[in-house]
This record gives C-alpha cells, sequence and structure tokens, in this order.
C-alpha cells in the first residue's frame, strides 16, 4: 500500500523571505536595530527580574506545573505526541536497540537491517587499525585522562591530533573539545557578547543557537545559502556592531546541500567580518581528499576565520575541533569554559579519531566510494519520482514526504521490509518538509540501495 503525503499549498521560500526583510526594515527604521535584534540572551517580563509581574500573585497557591516535573508543558506535549501515535498505530522510531557495530547494516533485536540511521560515512568505526589504535591508547594512559587539560589532563596524542587537524586545514593551529556540540556553543559564546551580531543560516545545527544565546549577541537568521540577504543587512546594520560573525555548514545535515563559500568569503571580507563553517558532516565526505568545504571549492584555510568540525562523523570517534589562527585557538584554550573547565578527550577516542584521520589520508578511496555511493542514490531515486530537495547527494539525502504522520508511517513500513531509515518530524523541520534521511557509506552496496529506493517507490507511490 502507498502511504500519500497531504499537498498544501503556502508562500514560497522566497516570497516569504522578502516579507520577512521588508518588516525587519520597517521595524529598523521605527525603532533601531537595538529593538529588533535583541541580544539573544536578553529576558524579558516576568523573567527579567523584580522589575516586573510576579510569576505568582501574593497569596496565590504555587501551580503544579512550577515544581512538578511531569506538568512542565514541553513532557505535556512530548506525552500527547506519543499517545497520538500510538493512537495512529505508528512504533516509536526512537532508541532501537543496535547490537554489536552498526554501519551500513545493522542488528537490531533478531533481525539484520540495511542500515541509513549511521553516519560513520567511511567505515572507520570497524576498521580494524582504527580499533588497534583506541585499544593501544587504553593500555598505554587508561580509559580517561582523569582531569581537565590545562591542569593534568595533558597527554601526546592529543596534541598530535590538534597539529593533525591544523596541517589539513592548512591553519596555525587547532584545539579539540570532548563535544561537538560543546565545541559550538563554547566558541560562540566566549568569543562574542552582547555588543556583537551573528547572522546564522536559518538550518544551522542547534548547537550554534545555543552558543549564540550563551554569548548574548544579536542573533539573525538568514535564508538558506542566501549569501545576497546578508549582503544587503551588513550594508545598512554592520556599523551598528563591534563584531560580527557569520556561521554556514560545510554540508547540511538536514538537506544534504552546501553553501556557495566563496561568495559568503567575499561578502565576510568585504564588511570585515568573521566567518565560521560548522564542518560536522562535510569533513570527510567533500573534496577529493575528504578535506571538506574548503578542498571542495579549492579555497584557503585562511578564507575562513573559524572551522568547526566534529570526530563523531568521518572520524568515528566522539568531541569536535576548532582550527584558524593561533590567537583564536589560544584563546578558547584558555577561556572557553567547554575546553577549560571539562575532562580532556579520553585516549582511546583521541587516537582512534587519529587513525582514522591516517587512514583517510592513505586510502582516498574511501571518499572517492562515499561519494559514488551518494550519487548513486539520489540518482536513483529522483528517477524513481522521489522528492530529494536540494541535496548534492554525499553523505547525507533526504526523502521528502510532506507530514510528520506520513514520514512516521513510511519510516515503520520500511523497517518492516528490514530497511533502517530514520524519520525527520516537525518542529525539527516544518511540517511540509518531513523527511526520511539517509546516512551513506562508502560500505554501502549498489544492491543495498537499489532495494531501498525499490521499496520507497513502492510505498511512496
Amino acid at each position: 500500500m502507498a502511504i500519500h503525503s497531504p499537498k498544501g499549498g503556502g508562500l514560497t521560500a522566497q516570497l516569504k523571505q522578502k516579507l520577512i526583510q521588508q518588516a525587519l526594515e520597517r521595524k529598523l527604521k521605527r525603532a533601531g536595530a537595538d529593538e529588533v535584534m535583541q541580544p539573544a540572551g536578553r529576558a524579558s517580563g516576568a523573567a527579567s527580574g523584580a522589575a516586573g509581574s510576579p510569576a505568582v500573585p501574593d497569596g496565590a497557591p504555587i501551580p503544579e506545573a512550577f515544581y512538578r516535573f511531569d506538568m512542565m508543558p514541553a513532557y505535556q506535549q512530548l506525552q500527547i505526541m506519543s499517545k497520538g501515535a500510538e493512537h495512529l498505530g505508528i512504533p516509536s522510531p526512537y532508541f532501537k536497540v543496535h547490537e554489536g557495530i552498526s554501519g551500513d547494516e545493522a542488528r537490531i533485536g533478531d533481525r539484520d537491517y540495511i542500515n541509513y540511521a549511521s553516519y560513520d560515512y567511511l567505515g572507520m568505526s570497524r576498521d580494524p587499525v582504527v580499533m588497534s589504535a583506541a585499544k593501544d591508547a587504553i593500555d598505554r594512559y587508561g580509559t580517561s585522562v582523569s582531569a581537565s587539560r590545562i591542569l593534568a589532563g595533558e597527554r601526546p596524542i592529543h596534541q598530535e591530533l590538534e597539529q593533525a587537524m591544523a596541517q589539513v586545514y592548512d591553519c596555525e593551529d587547532a584545539v579539540t573539545f570532548v563535544s561537538g556540540h560543546a565545541t559550538n556553543v563554547s566558541t560562540i559564546g566566549q568569543l562574542f557578547g552582547p555588543r556583537d551580531l551573528v547572522l546564522h543560516d536559518e538550518l544551522v545545527h542547534n548547537s550554534v543557537v545555543v552558543g549564540i544565546q550563551l554569548s548574548g549577541a544579536h542573533r539573525v537568521p538568514f535564508a538558506h545559502n542566501d549569501w545576497q540577504a546578508v549582503d544587503e543587512l551588513l550594508v545598512r546594520q554592520r556599523r551598528q556592531f563591534e563584531r560580527v560573525l557569520i556561521v554556514l555548514e560545510g554540508l547540511y545535515g538536514m538537506d544534504g546541500d552546501i553553501p556557495d563559500l566563496p561568495r559568503f568569503v567575499e561578502v565576510k571580507n568585504r564588511h570585515k567580518a568573521f566567518l565560521m563553517v560548522d564542518e560536522a558532516h562535510s569533513f570527510g565526505v567533500l573534496g577529493e581528499r575528504g578535506y571538506g568545504l574548503r578542498e571542495h571549492f579549492g579555497m584557503r584555510g585562511s578564507d575562513v576565520d573559524i572551522w568547526m568540525g566534529t570526530f563523531s562523523k568521518a572520524m568515528a570517534g566522539c568531541g569536535g575541533y576548532i582550527a584558524g589562527e593561533k590567537a583564536m585557538v589560544e584563546h578558547l584554550r584558555y577561556l572557553a569554559p567547554g575546553f577549560l573547565y571539562s575532562v580532556g578527550m579520553a585516549p582511546s577516542l583521541t587516537a582512534g579519531s587519529l587513525a582514522a584521520l591516517r587512514c583517510m589520508q592513505a586510502e582516498p578511496q574511501r571518499v572517492a566510494q562515499l561519494q559514488a555511493r551518494g550519487q548513486y542514490f539520489l540518482r536513483e531515486a529522483q528517477a524513481a519520482g522521489l522528492d530529494t530537495g536540494t541535496s548534492i547527494g554525499m553523505s547525507v539525502i533526504p526523502v521528502i514526504v510532506g507530514a510528520s504522520v506520513t514520514a512516521a508511517k513510511l519510516s515503520a513500513a520500511l523497517f518492516k521490509e528490514g530497511i533502517n531509515a530514520m524519520p525527520i518530524l516537525y518542529p525539527a523541520v516544518p511540517e511540509k518538509s518531513a523527511r526520511l534521511r539517509f546516512f551513506m557509506s562508502c560500505l554501502h552496496t549498489t544492491e543495498q540501495i537499489d532495494a531501498t529506493v525499490g521499496a520507497l517507490r513502492r510505498l511512496v507511490g
């Protein structure tokens, strides 16, 4: 039985952006930039302190929602969504237990599945060399460095990995964090403040938004990949702020497309701004050697001020990194909370990611195979009439079905056929853009892809 998507109209993305821009300009004229582009961390109303109205009037009882976790609005909404899915007969797609190593295939329960829910893009997680390096590091350094690096957690492999990443990006220095999410939060939160402006693509990762909120900087999202909107806004507003940061992703994790990096570099140079690129999904994926977005466009490492990435994708580890000029990296190494107040990366993860990087450099066929498999999936999916959005067919390929219920049902139907692909539902994406997301691996075979696209063609109809 085919699973159909509901149809609906609505404003085009271009028209929405134009209306938003016009509204922004009207507000700027009336009240100035400070009112419209308020610092992300600025509170309002009762949350602003004693000057506001009390949350609970004198003599009134404290509402249960103020002191019970199960009464919190977000949890209540979660329960409603869960019961709604149960009523519709849709099993939860989340927290499936994967037995053993998960890559192009996964063992879930007592069955093997073709797996598209792992971002082990280069198959490094099961590589014997990578696993051996991780085990050897445990034998030499233990399971943990047991301290922040600035105090007593520094190990030679930390420095080796950072030097290797700096070389890959042709930058002066690099620093690693124990969490990819914390890398963005701590970096943006430390380097920018209330007198600054951060412009970010509307589709950037949550960690970027949280970092801006921590910084207290003024935050303005711009339409996806629209460098012209950034340029036009800075023409009018650049001088109202001290530092300006523009944040992009190297390859967008929901849509699988990339920004026009040369254009954004031109804009940031013209307006004396900083440019940050999150390469969580592009490092190990783009470029002949897997060196990411700069190699894809043939650009210098110094063209971007802040290179960020994670080790949890192509490098089969965990944690994140920042690469750039020495002054910026040294600033973070001594002052960024996510580095300064955190234990150093575990020896096994550090050594494993370093080994994965060396393997990628020694075996460029992994990157070529990943790119070929992604292109094959994209071609076959498009030939089957599936909506793959703006994906360029690398590590991330969505199949957009247009409604959260439809996406959840399609995921469940595929699972019954031995294919594991996770649904992405509202509010993670707009309701009309609900989708299944397929993470590609260099280990996927054309036979696996053919079976998957065949099932999608039959189920979507």
